[in-house]
């Protein structure tokens, strides 16, 4: 074991203790007491429910991970990439190919065995809790449509990869991330017409009170949207959302049937002004400049660790390449990920204040959207109480509790 070694062992074993803690402090800080701001939401029967939901899901997650890491540091250290990487080779491809083939290997390895946890999660856990609606059909259809999908579109953009950090030189790694915050971007255009409706039915919100509602509060804050859609996502779960993607002409909000079931006009009308409000106020280009900074990072630093034999060392490969130093390079960038999704997290977190508190200054109705919140944490059993340390390692959107104590003191500050 050299140093490199060291050090991703040292990381991968301090970002698992870290979720750990993380986990049983969570679990310890669920309250007995339902809390006085749900009492017209929850009963004591539904909140007991949702904190064994959370004690179920949180325990579940824990097994899976213990198992992964288990999986991962016994193939490392019984030389798996090693012996993996001598077969794939043997094979007599290029290295493109070749790289395909090994880290295509790795990752359905990796699915087939995170594939029973996935299903007992669905069809067990889920079922237990009253959410699951998806059949085995449509599980293992989902698993075919997800992996033509990472071949069709991850197959080609992984070899452009591979083939710009062999072929291009000192400056590959520009070209491919190039490459990729092109497809990036494309996949923003193209996914809510073309790659969303593969596993899931969009039918544009009918005719009613509730569209004109949303079309005109569209016109009062100078929204251009082309429809509001109706996605069935009860073909899968019970479970409430509703969310904005794309961009362009392609530019979607997306309800969720369960949602439109269970939420008054007035609840819908609000959340779908929060989701205006992330357009309103920039956040989608926000996003996505991060994450083309990070990705630009990421290969610069790939091209770097690249020329550095003892992170190959590390792994027992002999034979340097491209494909086995970004696997490696990716086992060492994941903890460094987890602590930059610290204040990422946190900026996150940000936009959702100032997308309720758009929400509440266009529309004038913070109940509303604190009665429609309060629904959707009752519908999806959410953790009412979850710990700090929790929130800012795993939160994109802040704790219910303190977004309804900051939506009540900037209604307050609006009517003062």
């Amino acid at each position: 074991m050299n140093a490199y070694a060291a050090v991703i062992l040292g990381a991968l074993l301090a970002e698992y203790t870290l979720n750990l803690v993380s986990d049983l402090l969570n679990l310890r800080h669920l309250q007995p007491e339902l809390p006085a701001e749900f009492r017209d939401t929850f009963d004591e029967a539904e909140y007991e429910r949702a904190q064994a939901y959370t004690r179920t899901t949180t325990r579940f997650g824990l097994l899976s991970s213990t198992f992964g890491l288990a999986v991962l540091l016994a193939f490392w250290f019984a030389g798996g990439f090693e012996w993996l990487d001598t077969v794939v080779r043997g094979w007599g491809f290029g290295p493109i190919v070749t790289g395909l083939c090994y880290i295509g290997l790795l990752v359905l390895g990796r699915g087939a065995l995170s594939l029973p946890f996935s299903a007992y999660s669905t069809f067990v856990i889920e079922e237990r809790f009253g959410f699951n609606e998806t059949t085995p059909k449509t599980f293992v259809v989902d698993l075919l449509k997800s992996l033509a999908l990472g071949v069709a579109i991850g197959g080609p953009l992984l070899a452009a990869i591979l083939w710009f950090f062999q072929s291009t030189g000192p400056y590959g790694w520009v070209y491919a991330w190039v490459a990729v915050t092109a497809v990036m971007l494309l996949l923003q255009f193209f996914a809510p017409r073309y790659l969303m409706p593969i596993f899931n039915d969009f039918e544009p919100l009918e005719d009613g009170d509730l569209r004109d509602k949303i079309f005109s509060y569209a016109d009062e804050v100078d929204f251009p949207v082309d429809d509001v859609y109706v996605m069935d996502g009860s073909r899968r779960s019970n479970k409430a959302n509703a969310f904005f993607t794309g961009f362009g002409t392609n530019r979607r909000i997306v309800l969720f049937d369960t949602l439109v079931e269970q939420l008054s006009d007035d609840e819908l009308l609000s959340v779908v002004a929060h989701e205006m409000g992330h357009y309103k106020l920039h956040h989608i280009p926000q996003r996505i400049a991060i994450s083309v900074i990070q990705t630009g990072v990421l290969f610069l630093l790939l091209s770097v660790f690249l020329q550095v034999e003892g992170l190959f060392q590390a792994f027992y490969v002999d034979q340097p390449a491209v494909y086995t130093g970004l696997l490696f390079f990716g086992l060492l960038y994941s903890p460094v990920d987890l602590l930059l999704s610290i204040p990422l997290n946190a900026w996150s977190r940000h936009h959702e204040f100032q997308a309720d508190h758009f929400a509440l200054r266009t529309t004038g109705q913070g109940e509303t959207l604190i009665s429609g919140l309060k629904r959707l944490a009752e519908t999806n059993l959410s953790n009412l109480t979850p710990h700090p340390l929790t929130v800012t390692l795993d939160y994109s959107h802040p704790p219910l509790l303190r977004r309804i104590d900051v939506l009540r003191s900037a209604k307050a500050a609006e009517a003062a």
